[in-house]
């Protein structure tokens, strides 16, 4: 993928088909490394999943025989020297996945991250009922946006409404713009 971003999108898009209730995308960014966190509390996998989840021919799905998200992470991050964990859970009181990647952006390699801010607001969007949790801590500052803070303030106003989702936008393009975040050099 030419975007972290869209890596972003495609795992995330995973939590919700593993019926998440909650999904929380965290970003940890400094000079040299760039961190990447998705956690859900959905059905999870199992330990012979969590094992192949990052062969491409590997996957759950039943409409089609290749799963390229979490393999082409994998692949991004290994390019720049850093690494992909994944884990999971079934138990009925602990489950979920974990999947974090750490890139070294000094590397020729590194992918830039791309417009993560129509990728969060896109999920959001797509997933209205799902508790999103974003956060992107720079050197500079940090970004983030609870869906939980919006729904107390907005009550039965719907998060995929047109006016919300351009609230949003508006939002975390304002937040970069504070902490001095060039979104154009990570497209």
């Amino acid at each position: 993928m030419k975007e972290l971003s869209l890596n972003i999108l495609d795992i995330a898009q995973n939590s919700v088909k593993a019926k998440a209730s909650c999904i929380e995308i965290n970003l940890d960014e400094t000079d040299s490394t760039l961190s990447i966190s998705i956690k859900d509390d959905g059905c999870g996998m199992t330990s012979e999943q969590t094992a192949n989840v990052t062969d491409p021919f590997f996957t759950t799905r039943t409409t089609r025989n290749v799963g390229l998200g979490v393999p082409l992470l994998k692949l991004a991050a290994e390019q720049t020297g850093g690494e992909l964990n994944i884990s999971s859970s079934v138990s009925p009181e602990n489950h979920g996945t974990v999947i974090e990647a750490v890139f070294n952006k000094n590397h020729i390699d590194f992918t830039p991250l791309g417009d993560i801010v129509s990728t969060v607001t896109l999920l959001i969007q797509g997933a209205p009922d799902t508790e999103w949790k974003f956060t992107h801590r720079t050197g500079e500052g940090v970004v983030s946006l609870d869906t939980a803070e919006l729904r107390e303030v907005l009550g039965d106003v719907p998060l995929d409404s047109y006016e919300v989702v351009r609230w949003m936008e508006d939002y975390l393009r304002e937040g970069y713009s504070d902490i001095n975040y060039n979104l154009k050099q990570s497209e």
